[in-house]
């Protein structure tokens, strides 16, 4: 892959946010040999660098009631050398389309000779494993797993550990072009060979975003996107006193992390999940409150945001789920955050009201919170999983 050189890098403390690099070529060839000074404004990210990121790392896939073409093509889409972890929160009543989407992927581990983990969101197995290691506050009034993709990603983070990988990212499970998957994949390892923290995250801006109506429009950004990344933006500039439109991908589905970095964050609930992570990272490391953790202070945060070539095609879910379950959150996120002045919230709230989710004079309920997971026990998740996960070769239980 040849992608471009960071041509500009935005410093908040401890966080270097890296502007958006854009993929120039999707195969750049067989290695060979460059010169002293090397290209200034392109950088190759060769086939064998790329390959040793992707057999450390895991692609979790969240999935709920997606329609099992889709989900096929997004797991075909992934590298051969990455983790397949799979967290469900499908169905199981009356239809069971968790065992449907197991037995998928265990046809195509077969065929493909790769390893995958699958689980659902709600074995209790998971929630026994969670309470016993102390990290009992994602766990609901049922003693179960809580509903929300936030709480399926930190299932997948957990999984990731224990099979010792370093890196972690993220896919979802509605895309229609496999291709795009496998993108995305390269475009992570891409990252993290230009990283020189081990705290690193990697975020996807896609190129297009194709709508479908009497013909196609590939419209360059989503709705939800550009608002959240204004007040994501909005957010850094008053504290850093410099107005700036450094962040693209506030809501970044598609995004990686390594895991010394993955488990120092807190977490918020559902789809506030995305921008919680760059509001964690600016709290914890801009240098405005006390740094959360010394390590990750003394390396310093990257951020790096590539845009793709393929487009991102996925099932349309209608208004109601892009400022309900969307905007709402991701907003609500930021207008929480201890960095938010009363501008920005000012303004959050008159965006809200505007797309008619808040009424005048309400303010956003606040997102949940999850500690970060770095306080787990580890070894005894390990211990309450093994009961079942070491029975299986490939796949982990239902």
């Amino acid at each position: 892959m040849r992608i471009e050189v960071q041509r500009y890098t935005e410093r908040f403390g401890s966080v270097r946010l890296n502007d958006v690099q854009k993929v120039l070529e999707l195969d750049s060839g067989r290695a060979k040999g460059t010169g002293a000074t090397g290209d200034i404004a392109v950088v190759k990210v060769e086939e064998k660098a790329s390959r040793d990121y992707e057999e450390k790392m895991a692609i979790a896939i969240m999935v709920k009631d997606e329609k099992l073409k889709l989900f096929e093509g997004v797991i075909s889409g992934v590298p051969h050398g990455c983790l397949l972890i799979v967290v469900s929160n499908s169905k199981r009543k009356r239809v069971d389309r968790f065992r449907m989407e197991k037995d998928a992927l265990r046809q195509y581990c077969h065929f493909t000779r790769r390893s995958a983990l699958i689980i659902h969101q709600k074995n209790p197995l998971l929630a026994k494993a969670l309470a016993e290691a102390g990290y009992s506050e994602l766990l609901d009034d049922d003693g179960l797993l809580r509903d929300g993709k936030s709480e399926g990603m930190i299932a997948a983070m957990l999984l990731a550990k224990l099979a010792k990988k370093g890196y972690i990212g993220f896919i979802d499970a509605d895309n229609y072009f496999p291709g795009a998957v496998l993108e995305y994949v390269k475009c992570y390892a891409a990252g993290f060979s230009l990283a020189t923290s081990p705290y690193a995250m990697v975020r996807i801006l896609w190129r297009y975003k194709p709508k479908v109506s009497e013909g196609m429009y590939f419209r360059r950004y989503g709705r939800v996107s550009e608002v959240c990344n204004k007040h994501m933006n909005n957010l850094v500039s008053t504290n850093t006193g410099f107005e700036t439109d450094i962040i693209k991908t506030s809501n970044a589905g598609e995004h990686a992390m390594s895991l010394r970095l993955a488990e120092i964050l807190p977490y918020a609930t559902g789809y506030a999940v995305e921008p919680q992570e760059l509001l964690s990272i600016f709290e914890g490391f801009g240098g405005v409150m006390p740094m959360a953790q010394s390590a990750a202070a003394k390396h310093g945060v990257e951020i790096f945001q590539i845009e793709t070539r393929n487009p991102h095609l996925h099932e349309e879910k209608g208004t109601k789920h892009l400022h309900e379950e969307m905007l709402l959150p991701g907003l609500a996120a930021i207008y929480h955050s201890p960095l938010c002045v009363d501008t920005v919230r000012d303004n959050i709230v008159r965006e809200l009201v505007s797309a008619g989710v808040l009424k005048d004079n309400e303010e956003p309920a606040k997102p949940r919170l999850y500690s970060a997971p770095r306080s787990i026990d580890m070894s005894k998740f390990q211990e309450v999983m093994a009961e079942k996960l070491d029975s299986y070769s490939a796949l982990a239980a239902d």
